[in-house]
């Protein structure tokens, strides 16, 4: 199988049936939630949008990362939450609701805010020549990929329940073995770049990891939400959806650098343990918090 036929079919296909996966847990409930408990959706919107792509920029400058491993970290940060948040943030108590709500709405504007963000990164970070912009006009494709699946993922829910209901656990496995092979594949396409920069782009993207699930946590507190919701922005922040950073790092038709998929391959891995780690910290210390309000 040709590289090219990887980026070209494969990817777009294991993201399809990822997304898809997205769209078989959600229903327009999840969306309209928003309006019943506007707070804690705001909370995390801001967060997710505003404060980590700016942590995550000076966390690139600080460790002084290459042009395309900077831009790849920024398109990181501009990456929604992943579903994986919603396991996560079951298993630590967290609320899920707030959870499902927050990956739907956010997957929505990333749309136009993962341009936005990589446009500007490419500007600052990359010289001309060495910038493939991903232009405005791509929008279309970057709505493709993401919301379309997820449209009919949402369309089969509503359609057929039953059916959906029994799917949720098989795309679930079947996505977790794409984003298996997407990491490999990501690592596999600049095998030479990640050796030399490893330590240093994982460092980097520890980090940032850490610095998410503190951001995701610590805010809502001081602004007064309740544990559960803190935990469920802290696992929502924390954790991202890096097969699509990986696959619009990779894709021929958007930026077409494997050096930009580095750092989301490395994250992928690392944010699973912390996450892990987090959820057992905060029951640890507020298990009994937690219990009262669920």
């Amino acid at each position: 199988m040709t590289a090219s036929v990887l980026n070209t079919v494969f990817l777009p296909l294991a993201l399809g049936i990822i997304m898809l996966g997205l769209g078989l847990s959600l229903t327009l409930a999840d969306f309209a939630r928003v309006v019943r408990y506007p707070k804690p959706v705001l909370v995390g919107l801001v967060c997710q949008i505003v404060l980590l792509p700016l942590a995550c920029f000076f966390i690139a400058k600080g460790f002084q990362l290459e042009a395309a491993l900077a831009v790849g970290m920024m398109l990181l940060a501009a990456s929604p939450g992943g579903t994986t948040a919603n396991l996560y943030s079951h298993l630590a108590h967290g609320d899920v609701a707030l959870n499902i709500t927050l990956t739907a709405v956010n997957s929505v504007i990333a749309v136009l805010t993962m341009p936005l963000i990589v446009n500007l990164s490419l500007l600052y970070f990359m010289d001309s020549g060495q910038a493939i912009p991903l232009q405005f006009a791509k929008v279309i494709q970057v709505f493709a990929i993401v919301l379309g699946p997820v449209a009919i993922g949402m369309w089969v829910r509503r359609r057929f329940p039953d059916f959906a209901a029994r799917m949720q656990k098989p795309v679930k496995i079947v996505s977790a073995l794409f984003l298996l092979l997407i990491i490999l594949l990501a690592v596999a396409k600049d095998w030479q770049t990640f050796l030399d920069y490893a330590p240093l782009v994982g460092m980097a993207a520890l980090c940032f990891n850490l610095l998410s699930l503190a951001v995701g946590y610590c805010v809502p507190r001081l602004l007064n939400l309740s544990q559960r919701q803190a935990v469920a922005i802290g696992m929502e922040i924390g954790i991202h959806n890096g097969t699509l950073a990986i696959a619009l790092a990779l894709s021929p038709m958007l930026l077409n650098n494997p050096s930009m998929a580095i750092p989301a391959a490395i994250y992928s891995i690392i944010m699973f343990f912390t996450a892990a780690l987090f959820g057992w910290w905060v029951n640890r210390l507020h298990g009994a918090q937690l219990a009262a309000e669920a």
